[in-house]
Order: structure tokens, then C-alpha cells, then sequence
């Protein structure tokens, strides 16, 4: 894309030839001139290519002028889109990393996974999509860790989720220090959206907080919260040693409270999920994406890269060339 910032420049351009009219004639006028009785005797006399050349000299510097002109309009071409972000929501991932998440009942093509591994991978997806939102991670079992604040670095985000393990918390589930750790790092921030989506495969039994009582200071704030009841319903697969130190899969019953987590969303605004396998769970999470639209504002501008550089280098290469040819080659002598 090309433009010109001072395009009303161009108009000096309508000025230039009857510049060089005028010029010419005023040239003829002054020519020194010799008088004959008779003409006939220069007759089949041509004039030399050194003498045409140099009555030719003015177009050179009609050029020059076309290109300082040119130069003055300041052509430009666009470089780069440019987007500017206003606003968008903060939102606060928090997943369970207790025990129970090791069941191997979800699977990535033909292959077991455990939970949280799914888990990861889906919520990877999510951020990605979400690039324009900061957005924090909590881990939580019996007790509540921030992974990582809020941020819109997603690079960073996405290498600190890599780094969750089953395990790294004292074990249990406390759905109430959940909601307590997620809202520490919501309740300071000024943006208008703010969400938890919480993610957890079994019963809050741990942590002094009740879930409800973090979900109503959630509802004070003007918090949303999300949860996601995942794991299938009945016997799961779960990995054990057995007596030779192999592990096997044996099959365990892993409860959810789906009730709490229907009232903790209930109480908030939100919306309760239950997420059986990982096709499931990939749909929930797309589900919230579209519930939870980025309010934005974008002014689109383009960075432009200045031209006249173009147009004034030869100018100035021609303009030095017709006054070293007008003062040497083709030097007229009145």
C-alpha cells in the first residue's frame, strides 16, 4: 500500500512545464546572435549533438523538479498492522492435582492418559485461544498454590503448567482454599471480566473454608466461577503396584460432589460441566470460550516507511549532473 502524507505537494507539479516554457523562451531572447546578409551559406548545416544535448539541459532539470516535488509529498508504504488492546477479562484456572486425578480414564487417540495430563492439554488449547485475556493458574489439592499470576505472557503461563505434577501439594481436596487462592489474585485487578474455571474430579474434604463461603465472596467481588466435574461415572481405572512391583490398573470408584459444584456456580452466575472423557472435556472448554467473550476495543493504524529518500537522492544525483554537463561538456557560449 502506498500513499503520500503531504499529497496537496503534488499540485506544484501542474507548475512545472509552463516554468520550463517561459525559461526557453526568455533563453532565446538572450542568445547572443550574429547577423548575415545571406543564410544560404550555412545551408545542410546540422547542428551538432553536443549543441542539441545542450539545449536539452532544461528537461533535466524539469525532472529534478518532478522529483523534489515527489520528495516533498513524502510517499510512504505500510509496513505493519498495529492493534491496540483495551480491555480484556481476567480469568483464573484452577485444577485439582490431588491423588484421585491420576485415573487413567481418559485417553489422546488410542492411548491412557491420567486427568490432570488431559487436563493440561486441553487447558493449553484454551489459553491459546485466549490471547488477548491475562490469565493465572492455581493448583490445589488440600491446599491452594498459585502456579502462576495473572499475565499475558502465555508462553510462560503455558510453561508453568508443564510443570504441574500430582503430588506437589499436600494430598486431599479443599475446594474452598481453591476459590479463596483464585480470588487473591482476582479481587485487586480493575477489569470488568472476571472468572474462575474450576476443575476437580472428586469431594471437598480438607481446608478450614467452606466452598460455599468462598463462593458467596466470589459473588461479592463479581466473580464467575465455572466448574468442571471431570472423571467417567462409576469405576475408574486406576494405576497400583502390585505384589511383584508392576503397575497395574485396577478399578476404583472416585466420588464427585456434583451438587456443591452445581451450587458453587449456581451461587456466582456461573455454569456447572461434567466432563467424562476428553472429547467431553474439549467441548466444555470451548463451551466457555464462547460464554466468556473478550470485551475489546482495536484501533487498527499501519506503520508506514518513508520514500522520499527515493525521489530526493536522484534528484539531487541529477540535478549535480546537468551542472557539471552545463558547465563542462555542454557549455553553451553566448
Amino acid at each position: 500500500m502506498l500513499r503520500f502524507a503531504n499529497p496537496w505537494m503534488l499540485a506544484a507539479c501542474v507548475l512545472i512545464p509552463p516554468v520550463i516554457y517561459f525559461v526557453r523562451r526568455f533563453e532565446k531572447r538572450i542568445a547572443g546572435s550574429l547577423r548575415f546578409s545571406d543564410r544560404g551559406m550555412f545551408d545542410g548545416i546540422k547542428a551538432s549533438a553536443r549543441v542539441v544535448l545542450s539545449r536539452k539541459l532544461i528537461y533535466l532539470r524539469a525532472i529534478c523538479l518532478v522529483l523534489f516535488v515527489l520528495a516533498m509529498a513524502r510517499p510512504q508504504s505500510a509496513i505493519e498492522k498495529t492493534r491496540v488492546l483495551i480491555e480484556g477479562i481476567d480469568i483464573v484456572l484452577a485444577v485439582d492435582t490431588s491423588t484421585s486425578m491420576r485415573a487413567m480414564d481418559f485417553r489422546i487417540g488410542n492411548r491412557r492418559y491420567d486427568r490432570l495430563e488431559v487436563v493440561k492439554n486441553v487447558v493449553a488449547d484454551f489459553i491459546e485461544k485466549r490471547p488477548n485475556d491475562r490469565i493465572g493458574m492455581i493448583a490445589f489439592s488440600a491446599l491452594g498454590y498459585t502456579v502462576c499470576p495473572l499475565t499475558l505472557d502465555h508462553d510462560w503461563l503455558e510453561k508453568n503448567l508443564d510443570r504441574v505434577k500430582i503430588g506437589m501439594i499436600t494430598d486431599g481436596t479443599s475446594i474452598g482454599a481453591a476459590i479463596s487462592a483464585s480470588l487473591n489474585r482476582l479481587k485487586d485487578t480493575e477489569s470488568k471480566g472476571k472468572i474462575i474455571i474450576l476443575l476437580t474430579d472428586g469431594r471437598n474434604n480438607a481446608g478450614r473454608l467452606s466452598p460455599i463461603t468462598a463462593a458467596e465472596a466470589a459473588k461479592a467481588l463479581g466473580v464467575r466461577i465455572y466448574t468442571i466435574g471431570a472423571g467417567t461415572k462409576g469405576m475408574a481405572p486406576y494405576p497400583v503396584k502390585d505384589m511383584y512391583g508392576n503397575t497395574v490398573l485396577q478399578p476404583v470408584e472416585i466420588e464427585i460432589d456434583e451438587e456443591l459444584l452445581k451450587r458453587i456456580a449456581d451461587i456466582t452466575d456461573g455454569e456447572y460441566f461434567r466432563a467424562t472423557d476428553t472429547d467431553s472435556l474439549k467441548k466444555i472448554y470451548e463451551r466457555i470460550d464462547e460464554l466468556e467473550t473478550t470485551p475489546i476495543e482495536e484501533t487498527g493504524y499501519n506503520i508506514y516507511k518513508e520514500l522520499f529518500g527515493l525521489m530526493l537522492i536522484p534528484a539531487l544525483a541529477l540535478l549535480l549532473l546537468e551542472i557539471l554537463l552545463s558547465n563542462t561538456l555542454l557549455r553553451r557560449i553566448p
